[in-house]
C-alpha cells in the first residue's frame, strides 16, 4: 500500500471496512438461521447452492470457466470438506447454544491456530512473537470458558470446543492451500468448485438426516438469513480476492480485526446481545494475538496469506463462514 496515492488508499481502506462489516454480519445471520430448528446439513446444502449461483454469475461476468481437471476436482473436494462441510457443521451446531458474539471471537483464532500447523508442515519458522500471539489467543479462550466469567450459562461450556473446530479446520485449509497450491485455479474459482462439489456431498446428508429444508414458501426469517449470509459471503469473498490483488495480502489481512469487531457490533445491534467485562477482555487478547501472528510485509507467509476466513487472515475459504 505504500505506493498507493492518498485517494486510492482511502478508497481501499473504505472497502476493507465494508468487507469486515459484511463478513461480521454472517455470524448473527447464522444465529437467526438456526433459531427455528433448521439442522446444519440442510443449511449447509443451501449455503452451497446459493453460493454456487452467486459465484457462478461472478465467474461468468469475469469471462472465466471452471477448470475441471483431475487435480482441480480433487482440490474442490478437499476444500468443500475442510472449508465448509466440517467447520460449518460445527459452527451451526454450536451457535444454537452460544451467543453469536462469542462465536465471532472464537473464529478470530484462525491465524493463531494456523501458525503451529504451518510449523508442522514446514511452511514457517519458529517465532517467539507468534508463539506469544498464540498464547494471547488461548488466554482469550480461557477467559471465555473459565467458570463464572464470560458465558451467561455454564451449560454452554460444552459447546465451546465444538465451536473451536471451525477455526481449526479453517486454519488447516489455509495451510493446505499454502503447501500444495491450487493448480492454477484462482480463489473465486476454487470457492465455486467447492460449492458445486459441496452440493453433491451435502444433499444425501440433508435428506438422510431429516434436515432437508423445503425451499417452497412460506419463507421466514431463517430462510432470509440463510440466503443473505450465503450471498454476502460470495460477494465479500470475491471482493476480498480483488483487494488482495490490488493492495497486497498484508494490507488485506487486516480485515481480521474488522470481522471480529463487526461480529460483536452486529450481534449487539441485531440480536440484542450484551457482554460482560471478561468477554471484552477476551476480545482484547484476541486482537493482540492477531497483531502478533499476522504476517508483515517482510514475512515468509505474507505472500501466502491470500484469504481471510470470516474467517480471519489466514484461510479461508471458501466457503468459509456460515
Amino acid at each position: 500500500m505504500t505506493d498507493q496515492a492518498p485517494g486510492a488508499r482511502l478508497w481501499l481502506t473504505g472497502l476493507l471496512v465494508v468487507l469486515g462489516a459484511g463478513w461480521g454480519v454472517t455470524q448473527p445471520l447464522s444465529k437467526i438461521a438456526v433459531s427455528e430448528g433448521y439442522g446444519h446439513f440442510g443449511l449447509i446444502f443451501w449455503q452451497f447452492a446459493v453460493g454456487a449461483v452467486v459465484l457462478g454469475a461472478i465467474t461468468l461476468a469475469r469471462g472465466k470457466r471452471l477448470p475441471l481437471g483431475r487435480k482441480q476436482i480433487r482440490l474442490y473436494v478437499i476444500m468443500a470438506i475442510i472449508g465448509t462441510l466440517l467447520p460449518n457443521s460445527a459452527s451451526y451446531a454450536a451457535i444454537v447454544h452460544l451467543p453469536s458474539g462469542i462465536t465471532s471471537i472464537l473464529l478470530s483464532l484462525v491465524p493463531m491456530l494456523a501458525f503451529p500447523i504451518a510449523l508442522a508442515l514446514g511452511l514457517d519458522k519458529f517465532s517467539l512473537k507468534r508463539i506469544a500471539g498464540l498464547c494471547c489467543g488461548l488466554g482469550g479462550v480461557a477467559l471465555i470458558v473459565l467458570p463464572g466469567t464470560a458465558l451467561p450459562d455454564a451449560a454452554m461450556l460444552i459447546w465451546v470446543p465444538v465451536s473451536l473446530l471451525a477455526p481449526l479446520f479453517y486454519a488447516l485449509e489455509g495451510n493446505v492451500v499454502a503447501k500444495w497450491g491450487t493448480y492454477g485455479v484462482d480463489a473465486v474459482q476454487v470457492l465455486l468448485g467447492a460449492s458445486l462439489v459441496g452440493i453433491v456431498l451435502a444433499l444425501p446428508f440433508a435428506l438422510l438426516s431429516g434436515q432437508w429444508i423445503d425451499p417452497r414458501p412460506p419463507w421466514g426469517a431463517p430462510d432470509a438469513a440463510l440466503v443473505a449470509s450465503a450471498t454476502i459471503h460470495g460477494l465479500v469473498y470475491s471482493s476480498y480476492v480483488w483487494l488482495v490483488g490490488r493492495s497486497g495480502p498484508v494490507f488485506a489481512a487486516q480485515v481480521s480485526y474488522l470481522v471480529t469487531g463487526f461480529g460483536l457490533f452486529w450481534a449487539m445491534l441485531i440480536l440484542g446481545e450484551r457482554y460482560s467485562g471478561p468477554v471484552w477482555a477476551a476480545t482484547a487478547l484476541m486482537m493482540v494475538g492477531l497483531f502478533l501472528v499476522t504476517p508483515r510485509a517482510n514475512s515468509s507467509l505474507a505472500s501466502k496469506a491470500d484469504a481471510p476466513h470470516s474467517k480471519a487472515a489466514a484461510p479461508p475459504p471458501p466457503a468459509a463462514g456460515p
